[in-house]
């Protein structure tokens, strides 16, 4: 039986379309309707289908190749009592099924077999030596052109998804539920990562183990987490604090009268809180999911707590609404609260930023970790005397040393140096949190 051709049908126009991929191989066998070829037109995407059932004789396209109406696909040898058409392009050549004449003098004509189903998705035919994720074994997959399309967009292997559609189809939302698999997968993995192998520390000398503290374990977890997940920048800056110091100073006999500690962070709260206000893309979460930003309207402040236990991130809630006695007071409460491990969950939740604070310890300067979902984290070291320029001579300033870290996806780095700037300024010079 001689092999027919199949060509490429009408596309809907006179222009040409780009092949980008192919969906059968020598020696397959095709069923009706088979996926043949798909092409990629200005307008469009298009999967040819089989005109009719049969082996692949050979191929006549290839990936990349540019085809129009007409234009020979491949030659097909055809299934036995396969009626062969007349070609589109060159009138065609007659069927090998020819009508008969018998004594009665009626025509009878050989019918065709009925042309098979679709193979499965799980059963596609392939030859022995493909590899997995391979085109020869994607070409294989029963998928529509749009979801082909779609496939290529994420970077999917369609023979690594199993399609719910009818006879194994894949359809779109098979795509996405393996995109969100795969990255589900991905999050635990990188929830274990990195795995350090330990030596026997018992073979270099005496050694002791201890339990980690429940508080422990959260933080370590917490922060690998928020580590892992963050692009984080550090932008570094110097308050002069030298005016804050001597007004913080001359309070505290009225501290005293009160009952009160007047630290420098109290000064410190209301600087970020003005400057939060001031730059709003510092008071936001991101919700990658959704791809949007979610500015919020209200000021709380976490501030970390070195206890005993561990670090505690106590939050201060509307800190731009109270004065600085207020937030010495409240400070004091959480602070207590925290060492003695009293805190309540909702004492702890809903910050918008966190000051971290080692001034009482040391330190000139360091990185500290964004406490997602949160955007920003405040880190300030031991101020200590420098020399400035004055602009006629040096003189002896106060400096504190500011260390902000940020979430890169969220905010900027000029942003992020306007905002330490602003509380530069707001440090040194105390009356502008009044304007």
């Amino acid at each position: 039986m001689s092999a027919i051709e199949m060509n490429v049908p009408d596309l809907g126009g006179p222009g040409e379309a780009e092949v980008i991929e192919l969906c059968v191989e020598p020696g397959q066998m095709l069923s009706v309707d088979d996926s043949v070829v798909v092409v990629e037109s200005d307008k469009a995407t298009i999967e040819i289908p089989a005109s009719g059932a049969g082996k692949v004789q050979s191929l006549n396209v290839s990936v990349g190749d540019q085809v129009k109406t007409g234009d020979l696909m491949l030659m097909l040898e055809p299934a036995e009592g396969e009626v062969s058409e007349k070609n589109d392009s060159d009138g065609g050549q007659q069927s090998n099924a020819q009508s008969a004449l018998p004594e009665t003098g009626q025509p009878t004509v050989s019918m065709p077999e009925p042309a098979p189903e679709p193979p499965a998705r799980s059963e596609p035919a392939r030859s022995g030596h493909e590899l997995p994720g391979s085109p020869a074994k994607e070409s294989m997959v029963y998928a529509g052109p749009a979801v082909r399309k779609l496939a290529r967009e994420l970077g999917v292997p369609l023979d690594k998804v199993t399609g719910s559609g009818p006879r194994g189809r894949l359809l779109k939302d098979d795509l996405e539920a393996f995109v969100r698999a795969q990255m589900e997968k991905a999050e635990r993995v990188a929830g274990t990562l990195p795995e350090v192998k330990l030596p026997d520390f018992a073979a270099f000398g005496p050694v002791e183990r201890a339990p980690m503290s429940r508080l422990h374990q959260a933080t370590a977890k917490s922060m690998h987490r928020s580590w892992l997940n963050v692009p984080h920048v550090t932008q570094f800056d110097h308050a002069d604090i030298t005016a804050l110091e001597s007004f913080r100073k001359a309070q505290k006999s009225e501290a005293e009268r009160k009952g009160l500690k007047l630290t420098l962070v109290p000064f410190l709260l209301k600087a970020i809180a003005y400057a939060l206000r001031a730059y709003p893309q510092f008071n936001v979460s991101l919700d990658i999911e959704r791809n949007e930003l979610v500015y919020k309207h209200y000021v709380h402040i976490g501030v970390a707590v070195d206890t005993p236990e561990g670090l505690m991130v106590p939050v201060v809630r509307d800190v731009d609404c109270k004065n600085l006695w207020a937030l010495a007071e409240e400070l004091t409460e959480l602070a207590t609260l925290a060492r003695d491990r009293k805190l309540k969950p909702d004492q702890m939740q809903g910050g918008c930023f966190t000051l971290s604070s080692l001034g009482g310890i040391g330190g000139s300067g360091f990185t500290p970790i964004v406490n997602t979902p949160e955007v920003g984290i405040l880190g300030v070291s031991r101020s200590d005397w420098q020399p400035r320029f004055n602009g006629e001579s040096f003189e002896p300033r106060q400096m504190l040393p500011l260390s902000l870290s940020y979430d890169h996806r969220a905010v900027n780095g000029a942003d992020a140096a306007r905002f330490t700037t602003l509380v530069g300024k707001l440090l040194g010079d105390v009356r502008r949190m009044l304007l």
